[in-house]
């Protein structure tokens, strides 16, 4: 299998493929199926209309949402005890804190998944995001969006600051073992490995109830929301989120087959001998 199901409209096809959102040079090509459902799709959805992005905004966007004006740091947002555990972690896997003094946690965080993941290879322009967005913009179909950047900006600057300290700490302390971890995510990933998937992305999150419905549980409500108005469509779609959106039974396939529609996890043909 591979982590992409097909939706049964009443005359139509919506299918929802799990995002890596970057990838490195060794995980392309992407599983074949892919283009396939690509093929078939008249209309391409990702979390953000990602054709339509302006760069110059989003980055005004992100800086207006997480980089603090009024003099407050980083530090004394995290509090005496998280702070010396965020340095002691950022410490171990060679992380400069002081960069992001004037950020908010959440930012800080990601930052810091970033970092991590571009020292190991990793390229957003190899994403699963961007590579269908590449493919759709060369072929003139067209690219909605789920959410805008301010939406997906307030879900994480709206985060009590708890949700957000427990954010960075645990974003410095898997990035001790990203290398080891990340190559069995991948593996899961490209063999629609739910079990895995599930294990290894949901469980961390969900131990934080806050983080968990902000970021997963209430975003995927409402996407399942607007899948289902596209079931008695005459286009077929192709959804792209985050592959964490569909795992587990608050996953966007779950909710909609709790709304009576057939769901089926697409697999990989068989190569031909």
């Amino acid at each position: 299998p591979v982590s992409l199901w097909r939706v049964a409209g009443q005359s139509n096809s919506v299918y929802l493929l799990g995002s890596i959102h970057m990838l490195r040079k060794e995980d392309h090509p992407l599983p074949g199926i892919i283009d396939e459902v690509y093929d078939d799709a008249e209309v391409v959805v990702m979390e953000l209309d990602m054709d339509d992005l302006d760069p110059a905004y989003t980055q005004m966007a992100f800086n207006r949402a997480g980089v603090m004006q009024d003099g407050t740091t980083l530090e004394a947002l995290m509090g005496e005890d998280a702070w010396e555990q965020a340095e002691a972690a950022a410490a171990a896997v060679d992380i400069p804190l002081e960069m992001l003094t004037q950020s908010e946690p959440w930012l800080a965080a990601m930052t810091v998944e970033l970092m991590l993941l571009y020292r190991v290879g990793f390229d957003p322009t190899l994403g699963v995001e961007m590579t269908m967005m590449a493919r759709a913009v060369a072929d003139g179909k067209p690219i909605e969006g789920l959410e805008s950047v301010d939406e997906q900006l307030s879900f994480l600057d709206d985060l009590p600051l708890d949700a957000q300290r427990e954010m960075l700490l645990q974003a410095l302390a898997e990035g001790a073992s990203l290398g080891e971890t990340i190559d069995d995510l991948i593996r899961a990933w490209r063999h629609g490995d739910m079990e895995t998937l599930e294990r290894d992305l949901l469980s961390s999150i969900q131990e934080q109830t806050e983080l968990n419905d902000a970021l997963v549980g209430n975003r995927n409500r409402r996407w399942a929301e607007t899948i289902a108005t596209w079931l008695d469509d005459e286009q077929d779609y192709l959804v792209v989120v985050g592959a964490l959106h569909l795992v587990g039974d608050q996953g966007v396939p779950a909710l909609l087959a709790d709304k009576g529609f057939g769901i089926q996890q697409l697999r990989q043909p068989a190569p031909v001998r």
